[in-house]
């Protein structure tokens, strides 16, 4: 099991890659995963894990896509795009009418940061030469084992990571959140 605090690595890839995830405190929604100096994961898949970290954070209560949208700062027309597939894909139940909305079909103990990310955007791993070269096949060159090794880590840190883990992580830093929070405004300003 890796620590998940606002800034601690969960795992280290070589020795200047390392993921860090900051944690969502409810109020003020957001977890961001990162590998440091590139977008290591998409969009899509950063409005995913906001999404079902913060229904995690109302579990077992419905949420619905605007209430989520406006928790997490995901433009609604993306969200609604982004839950259908967390939907098709048996991480959330969609249910319409007065009392509806989006929840977690697992409790928060039993869902994985992979999961999420494989309904949405699954990881992808080298099986044989991205190059096609016959030569290699599956034998991968010592490139394409490391870049394979990097991926079967971060799969390896997600399948070991679940919602209720990252909600109960203390932290003192809030994602989205001014920190310290920003003085009031008075009528002079």
């Amino acid at each position: 099991m890796y620590p998940l605090t606002q800034e601690v690595y969960l795992r280290t890839i070589g020795s200047s890659c390392p993921i860090r995830i900051y944690r969502l405190e409810t109020g003020c929604q957001d977890l961001i995963i990162e590998m440091r100096g590139s977008g290591m994961i998409s969009q899509t898949v950063e409005y995913a894990l906001r999404a079902v970290v913060y229904l995690a954070s109302q579990a077992p209560g419905a949420r619905t896509t605007e209430q989520i949208a406006t928790a997490t700062k995901v433009p609604k027309p993306y969200l609604s795009k982004v839950l259908q597939g967390l939907v098709r894909n048996g991480v959330v139940h969609s249910q319409r009418g007065i009392g509806g909305g989006m929840t977690l079909l697992k409790t928060p103990d039993q869902l994985t940061i992979l999961e999420v990310v494989n309904a949405v955007e699954p990881i992808e791993r080298i099986r044989a030469c991205p190059l096609g070269l016959d030569s290699h096949g599956v034998r991968l060159c010592p490139l394409h084992r490391r870049l394979d090794d990097a991926m079967a880590s971060v799969e390896t840190a997600f399948e070991s990571t679940t919602l209720a883990e990252i909600l109960e992580e203390p932290t003192t830093s809030i994602p989205l959140c001014e920190f310290p929070p920003a003085p009031a405004r008075t009528g002079r300003d």
